[in-house]
């Protein structure tokens, strides 16, 4: 693990270089920079996943705050940079189909770190079928505030497609959570979650394992990025905002988390770039 620490939390980050923290990153989510837990300096453990409190949970599902650049288009399907399975991954590496049929990582990519006293900075170049990229993710400590910067750039001859998400799982209050949304933003009737006049976001029901949840999409306001302010289990209240106004956002629960995930899906012209922020304010301690 890599930490990044103040006097008011703690950050441990998975090492793409450390062969003991490989098994953890899989092909879903992107390698440098995935945060894997905040903590209070006590210890106190402030995200959550899937299977939580599973110390060791499947790749797929991990936890924390990882984000994830897609190698198929988010509803159809249609492959992204692959062909035929092979190619690559951003910010995972090179991937081909396993002995499962399944995509491996057959050759991780490689990271350059970059330590200063409140930040951790990753960079890593990939090509292949005529794609190219150089990928900057930058993750910062400054009080009890996390940032996440990411810049990508389009190093090859081909249009790069860019379809990226994150995916913070947050931890739940008795398996219920509350979330502030924009004015702006919206969500049609369903069975998984309320949003009210205020724009306060609920569970309908606490969902009873984590096979029982649901997943729903946003409608994201014109020209509004997301700010979101969600209850917490031991925190005043926990705030997550991006620099960007989502091309789509999804909810996702189930009994041990839940996630807001904002998504940008375009494409880089050859010589082109596109950097994006998102932040987490972690809000003091509830008083005992």
């Amino acid at each position: 693990m890599l930490t990044l620490a103040n006097r008011d939390l703690r950050v441990d980050l998975l090492d793409p270089a450390d062969p003991a923290d490989r098994p953890r990153q899989g092909t879903r989510y992107c390698w440098g920079g995935y945060v894997w837990q905040v903590s209070e300096p006590a210890g106190t453990p402030l995200l959550a996943g899937p299977e939580w409190p599973e110390p060791r949970p499947t790749p797929f599902n991990g936890q924390g705050l990882p984000e994830s650049f897609r190698h198929a288009e988010f509803g159809t399907g249609r492959p992204l940079i692959l062909e035929d399975g092979r190619g690559f991954i951003i910010g995972a590496g090179t991937v081909a189909p396993g002995d499962d049929g399944e995509l491996a990582v057959v050759q991780p990519c490689a990271w350059t770190v970059t330590r200063s006293p409140d930040a951790l900075e990753f960079c890593t170049s990939q090509s292949g079928g005529g794609y190219a990229c150089q990928l900057t993710r930058r993750i910062a400590l400054a009080g009890r505030a996390l940032t996440s910067a990411t810049a990508l750039a389009n190093t090859g001859a081909r249009p790069l497609p860019l379809h990226w998400f994150a995916h913070p799982f947050f931890a739940l209050t008795d398996r219920l959570i509350t979330c502030t949304l924009p004015a702006s933003w919206g969500m049609a009737e369903n069975p998984g979650f309320a949003l009210d006049a205020a724009h306060r976001l609920t569970l309908r029901r606490r969902f009873t394992d984590m096979y029982d949840g649901h997943f729903e999409q946003l409608r994201v306001g014109a020209a509004t990025p997301l700010h979101a302010v969600l209850s917490h289990p031991t925190l005043s209240q926990l705030t997550f905002h991006t620099d960007f106004t989502p091309d789509s956002c999804p909810v996702w629960g189930n009994s041990n988390t839940w996630s807001i995930e904002p998504y940008l899906a375009t494409e880089l012209a050859p010589g082109s770039r596109r950097a994006w922020t998102l932040q987490y304010e972690f809000g003091p301690p509830r008083a005992a």
